[in-house]
């Protein structure tokens, strides 16, 4: 069952990651949000890719969709709208959703591919629906009328055009007026401008050419034409500067652009003339065919060399943000091809700012480290160190060692670690280069200052395997499994418990990890999960699809979400039509924090839903996870006029909850939910929607009602509901009986650091102190401990240690109410500089926080006006 053995540290080693990692972190975002505040706002969709490239380090889909809708909502210029609305697209991975062609539009300007061919932008109906959703059709007033059509054609000519034998009559007015060379040869001092017939036979127009330049010039139009000779057209427009003819042909061009066959065919012809718009088109369709589209070497012509750059650009169409998308994508789907490495190319010749020299630089250097190409790795991480990228200098340390200089690289992080206030992955990375004793230190002065760095656990879990000290590597591992889920830790895990013969758990955290990410291959490419699950599966008894149903019923219950994941993998094996479970992953999923993989299985979902109203109730959910909330309401709404199902009314009443809601929503709410429960559904949503419906009547002031949804869903074994159920016990004034409550369920619940940060809440001073640092330790990302035991060291007056507390946390995970917090704390202690900079980077993560602006806006004016204070 080990046909490898088991992973050896020798063979360990942390990626170099191919972002931009800022040292001093909260203070770029601050002045990100300064220069956003105070930039033109021609400049503005620009720092906000920036803004975009700094946040990408801390991998949260959510504040990344925002930075990409905030440099769409501000892009001014149809090139930026084609690539911004395609890169959104992507994010939402609906190249997966069946039956969604790559120019459908979503309804929302946003994305509409025909809203990003219009220059210019409405910031205030940038959120709206685009024309397509209102289905508009102003195709009966752009026509002209027969009547007029016909007084243009019947203008007498004055002028013929020789071509052969054929004589093209024309107007000499009309033909002159296309353009200053034909009116300086037509009206000038040339001497056709006293001919009445002019030999055009020895410039390569044909007669139908001609004949369609004078029907253009009297009437303006090109929609009456075919396409080949529009295309004639343009290319005469072109030769001969006929602006206003060339942009006719550009825009209808671009009409006829609907799919890969259609750009294979027009954009040479638009890359030829530098016909924009047409390009534009043919580039819309491209990039919302990512990242299959990639794969095609006609498609990678056109983008990968440098005279496939240079044809862009005369275009307009070759920018740092286009290439800056492709190779996202490239390396997403294979870090170390050929195709990458032309694309971060071909961005680094597009990158003219100090950061974008920088992540290009960076990038290069981290594909060709994984291409084991470390002398040319250097390079480019030196280069990069140089644009200012301090990070890069840990890519340099690591080209170093792979080259046999150790020393060298270990000389090089420890002048780092000196020089720069230390985070975690210095620590990590000059683990690598140190030996014993020493290097065990640094990994622990690693986890402590960002617990969230996997390398650190997963060396000491195989340094304890090595020793035969497998059960303690377990142990080891699950520190970090626990609150962060990830392929690579559960792989690591499954081999061990292979190695002590536990063949169920091994079998579960494959299932997992391959339901994290379906194409995941073991020990380093060469063993697939399905392969291995196969061969497990002679180790462990089958369990029939009604014996999953109740495992699951179990696990959900005591709160396993990962044996939860890997049971509804399994159910899949056996299933794998059946929608309602893709629809549990993604719950699950969204639990774990995964959001692209519970994205990726609510598409499956909708793609695999068997009737119109459940369809719509996944489509519901996806618009809600992205930001759209009255369109999912739309979607519950339609869904129940269509069939009243549990999943409408949960979806109506979860979506509406979303918000500050007054007595008469809140009402309304609870009448959804009550409905909701009416409805057919198992106990594992029912207990859901009994524990949410409890919470309204918290909310409502309604302790009874509550109490009685929550033993109800404790009696369908709904453990979350032991949560519910202490706080009413509070209210009422029995903290004991609250503390009880949830001891019970830190007793049942196999992810419990939630209970444990809960419980703290019904005890008081040392108790509480335990219970949170126990949530810490648990799971170091939850942030109310931090808090917590920051308010009480103020509370104390020790000032200088509460700010450290949070700022221990901000170093890893700079979250918004704790900036926030520390913005407070920095005030009171009269520290505005260092107020005002945590204010700026909270509202670079969220512009609108109305508790933030307020301190903001008052520490500013302290600032100004200091003897007011």
């Amino acid at each position: 069952m080990l046909p490898f053995g088991l992973p050896k540290t020798d063979h360990l080693e942390p990626t170099i990651e191919p972002h931009l990692k800022p040292i001093q972190l909260v203070e770029n975002l601050a002045d990100l949000y300064r220069r956003l505040g105070t930039c033109l706002e021609s400049e503005k969709s620009l720092i906000c890719i920036e803004q975009y490239s700094i946040l990408s380090s801390l991998g949260d889909p959510k504040l990344l969709r925002r930075c990409l809708r905030a440099a769409r909502q501000h892009a001014f210029d149809v090139h930026s709208k084609v690539v911004l609305s395609a890169w959104l697209r992507y994010e939402r991975r609906e190249d997966e959703h069946d039956g969604v062609s790559p120019m459908d539009c979503s309804s929302f300007i946003l994305e509409c591919p025909k809203a990003t061919l219009e220059s210019g932008c409405d910031l205030n109906s940038i959120y709206d629906h685009c024309k397509c959703y209102q289905e508009c059709n102003n195709s009966a007033d752009a026509q002209i009328s027969k009547e007029d059509e016909l007084l243009t054609l019947d203008e007498d000519s004055d002028i013929s055009f020789c071509i052969g034998n054929e004589e093209i009559d024309c107007v000499r007015s009309k033909i002159a007026a296309l353009s200053t060379p034909f009116k300086a040869m037509l009206c000038g001092s040339f001497i056709e401008s006293k001919r009445s017939k002019i030999d055009f036979s020895q410039n390569g127009i044909s007669v139908e050419l001609m004949k369609a330049v004078d029907l253009y010039s009297r009437t303006k139009r090109v929609d009456m034409f075919s396409p080949k000779i529009v295309l004639e057209l343009l290319s005469f427009a072109e030769r001969f500067c006929c602006e206003e003819m060339k942009s006719a042909c550009d825009i209808h061009l671009a009409t006829f652009v609907n799919c890969m066959e259609d750009v294979l065919v027009l954009i040479e012809y638009g890359l030829e003339d530098r016909a924009n718009v047409l390009v534009a088109s043919c580039l819309q369709v491209l990039l919302r065919e990512l990242p299959s589209s990639l794969h095609s070497p006609k498609v990678m012509r056109i983008f990968c060399s440098p005279k496939a750059r240079e044809r862009l650009a005369s275009a307009g169409h070759a920018s740092f943000l286009l290439y800056y998308f492709l190779s996202q994508v490239a390396m997403e789907e294979d870090m170390v091809s050929n195709t990458t490495v032309m694309l971060l190319e071909r961005l680094k010749e597009c990158a003219t700012l100090k950061w974008q020299k920088a992540l290009a630089l960076h990038q290069l250097g981290c594909v060709w480290l994984e291409r084991l190409e470390y002398k040319s790795a250097q390079c480019y991480f030196e280069a990069a160190t140089e644009a200012g990228h301090v990070y890069s200098l840990a890519g340099i340390a690591r080209s170093r060692y792979k080259q046999g200089q150790q020393h060298s690289a270990y000389k090089l992080m420890n002048t780092l670690i000196s020089e720069y206030k230390a985070v975690g992955w210095m620590y990590q990375e000059r683990s690598l280069y140190n030996t014993g004793e020493d290097k065990i230190a640094d990994l622990n002065s690693a986890t402590e200052l960002d617990p969230t760095l996997s390398f650190p656990y997963k060396y000491r879990a195989v340094s304890k395997a090595e020793k035969k000290q497998t059960k303690d590597a377990i142990s080891e591992i699950d520190r970090i499994i626990q609150f962060k889920l990830a392929p690579d830790c559960l792989e690591l895990r499954a081999w061990f418990f292979i190695a002590i013969e536990d063949y169920g758990s091994a079998l579960r955290d494959i299932r997992a990890m391959l339901t994290l990410e379906p194409s995941y291959k073991m020990f380093k490419v060469r063993l697939s999960g399905d392969d291995l699950i196969d061969l497990l599966n002679h180790k462990v008894q089958q369990a029939s699809q009604a014996d999953c149903w109740l495992q699951l019923y179990d696990q959900w219950s005591s709160i396993d979400d990962i044996g939860s994941l890997a049971i509804i993998h399994q159910m899949l094996v056996n299933d794998p039509w059946k929608s309602l479970l893709r629809f549990r992953q993604s719950l699950l999923l969204l639990r774990l924090n995964c959001k692209k993989a519970a994205m990726r299985c609510l598409q499956l979902a909708c793609n695999l839903s068997s009737s119109e109203h459940e369809k719509l109730i996944y489509e519901g959910w996806i618009l809600y996870d992205t930001g759209h909330r009255e369109e999912a309401l739309a979607k519950a709404e339609k869904s129940i006029l269509i069939q009243r199902s549990f999943e409408a009314f949960f979806l109506k009443a979860y979506t509406l909850s979303d918000s500050n809601l007054d007595p008469e929503s809140s009402s309304y709410v609870i009448e959804l939910l009550e409905e909701a429960i009416r409805c057919p559904s198992d106990g594992l949503r029912k207990g859901q929607a009994l524990n949410n419906l409890g919470s309204k009547y918290v909310d409502s002031g309604k302790l009874d009602q509550a109490a009685n949804c929550y033993m109800n869903a404790l009696e369908i074994k709904h453990t979350k509901a032991h949560q519910g159920l202490a706080r009413v016990y509070s209210l009422r004034n029995q903290q004991k009986a609250a503390y009880a409550e949830l001891s019970k369920l830190i007793e049942k619940a196999h992810n419990n650091a939630s209970a444990y940060e809960n419980r703290s809440e019904y005890c008081d001073g040392e108790m509480a102190k335990n219970d949170l640092n126990m949530a810490t330790e648990l799971d170091p990302l939850r942030t109310y401990p931090y808090s917590y035991r920051a308010a009480v060291l103020m509370d104390d007056q020790k000032e200088t240690e509460a700010i450290e507390e949070l700022s221990k946390a901000i170093a890893f995970k700079p979250d918004l109410q704790m900036l926030h917090l520390r913005a407070a704390f920095y005030e009171s202690t009269g520290n505005l500089n260092s107020a005002l900079c945590d204010c700026e980077a909270a509202l670079c993560l969220e512009p609108d926080h109305i508790d933030t602006l307020d301190l903001y806006n008052r520490a500013r004016d302290q600032a100004i006006h200091p003897q007011q204070i």
